[in-house]
């Protein structure tokens, strides 16, 4: 009887101690995320004055431009802007990071000399906030003008003799297609956050390749097999809950991308570097628009759901059949 009173007090202090953080995330998190998705429906179109009368989807259709009314409008443009810049940045910046931090851990897991130096230096970067990596590429990325030359990037294509390629970062040049193509203002983005994240994929690879037993490569080895066919067949496969955090984590950071845009010159004219979280800033508070920003708000929480749950299944059935 005794040890049953003891454990159940154990529970009961145990309940106690994590009670204040329950309340917290319930009330700060859950809790405004639900008043967040009444007032994308409400009648708080504008002001400070607040409205929580129901007003039905008006303000997603101003988004999606669902009607005649709303598919020309300025919100459905900026919009679909924002998510076709999201979209290509997401998928280029997740590639190029997955890519060079697997290169760069692969060099460093040779053992190679200076190895603490070269890790320190590609982590350097994580050190740094986005602002600050965002004002540093945004000068590089500055064209110059027929007064001062030419600056930044396009200063080292004109030094090495490629002055012919001579691109004005920031402008509404569109490649693929004119409403889902790539624009050049995205590229700058995704080389400054991949310059910032690719030694952060790295030390996540680098400490899964040593956390692989050399025995499977030496195995590999005896039985002929070249390293290309290792890393193909043994160390990429056993690699593949860490590719697949990489890719949650960096995907979480671009979909709600902000800093870097605004360290970078903001959304640019034709919106070509408009995100939806620089979107939603805009709307909420600079047009004090709280209903259409929260809206903007709830698609982009959606949108990261559909990211976060299935890893979540995969790591809970992972878990399970450990």
């Amino acid at each position: 009887m005794t040890l049953k009173w003891e454990r159940d007090w154990e529970k009961i202090v145990g309940f106690l101690f994590v009670l204040p953080s329950l309340i917290a995330v319930t009330i700060f998190v859950y809790g405004f995320i639900g008043w967040s998705g009444w007032v994308s429906v409400s009648n708080w179109k504008r002001g400070a004055l607040p409205d929580y009368s129901y007003s039905g989807f008006d303000s997603y259709a101003r988004l999606f431009g669902t009607n005649e009314l709303y598919a020309s409008g300025i919100d459905a443009k900026r919009f679909r802007a924002g998510l076709r810049n999201v979209v290509w940045f997401t998928l280029l910046f997740i590639s190029a990071c997955v890519i060079l931090g697997f290169i760069l851990a692969a060099l460093l897991d040779r053992q190679i000399k200076g190895e603490g130096f070269f890790r320190s230096l590609f982590l350097f970067p994580m050190a740094l906030s986005f602002i600050v990596t965002g004002l540093a590429w945004r000068w590089l990325f500055t064209p110059g003008d027929p007064n001062i030359g030419k600056t930044g990037i396009n200063l080292v294509f004109d030094t090495i003799g490629l002055g012919f390629i001579d691109p004005n970062w920031g402008s509404d040049t569109i490649y693929f297609s004119q409403s889902w193509g790539l624009s050049l203002g995205v590229i700058t983005l995704v080389v400054a956050a991949m310059w910032q994240l690719s030694g952060y994929t790295m030390a996540l690879y680098l400490a899964g390749l040593r956390g692989i037993s050399n025995d499977l490569r030496e195995a590999a080895r005896v039985d002929g097999a070249s390293e290309m066919q290792i890393y193909r067949y043994i160390i990429i496969p056993l690699l593949k809950p860490v590719t697949l955090s990489v890719i949650v984590v960096l995907a979480h950071i671009s979909l709600k991308t902000y800093d870097l845009v605004v360290a970078m010159g903001g959304e640019g004219e034709g919106f070509v570097k408009d995100v939806p979280a620089l979107n939603m800033w805009d709307t909420t508070f600079g047009q004090a628009r709280f209903s259409q920003g929260a809206a903007i708000g709830v698609v982009l929480l959606i949108l990261t759901s559909f990211l976060i749950i299935p890893y979540l299944n995969y790591s809970i059935r992972s878990e399970e059949e450990q």
